[in-house]
This record gives C-alpha cells, structure tokens and sequence, in this order.
C-alpha cells in the first residue's frame, strides 16, 4: 500500500494565548457516517483527531475553516 487517505472535520481553529499569540490551532476530527462517502472513511479510520499549530504568518494559518471538511493523505518519507 502506497497511501492510505482519510476524511476529517474541522471543530474548532482557535488563536492561542501563548506564544506571544503568533500562532493558531486547528483541531480536526475524524468524520464519521453511515452514509455514501463518509460511511466508507468511518469503517476505514472510525475515529482519529489531529491539531495542528501553525504560525500565522504563513498562508496555512487561513486555510482551515471550522465545520468544513478535509482529506488527509498519509505516504512514507522518503
């Protein structure tokens, strides 16, 4: 297996306090449901959660949204 692809939903994107506030975090969720598209990612991957800090500088800071959804494609490094 090359890849393996998942589906997650943006609960929150929160700027943060420490740090001096440069930065903000996005917390995303697995998506789960029983029907079409997402009953198929919630038998593959039923539960996950990711939170990412990203300086606020870079473009990435105004990227995620919350309540929108995203694909996450994981491939080793090499």
């Amino acid at each position: 297996m090359e890849k393996v692809k998942a589906k997650f939903r943006c609960n929150a994107v929160i700027p943060n306090s420490w740090n001096n506030g440069v930065s903000t975090t996005a917390h995303l969720n697995a998506v789960y449901g029983t029907e079409g598209e997402n009953a198929d990612y919630s038998k593959a991957t039923p539960s996950g959660n990711l939170s990412l800090v990203i300086d606020n500088e870079v473009p990435a800071s105004k990227f995620f949204e919350q309540g929108k959804e995203y694909y996450l494609t994981f491939e080793e490094a090499k």
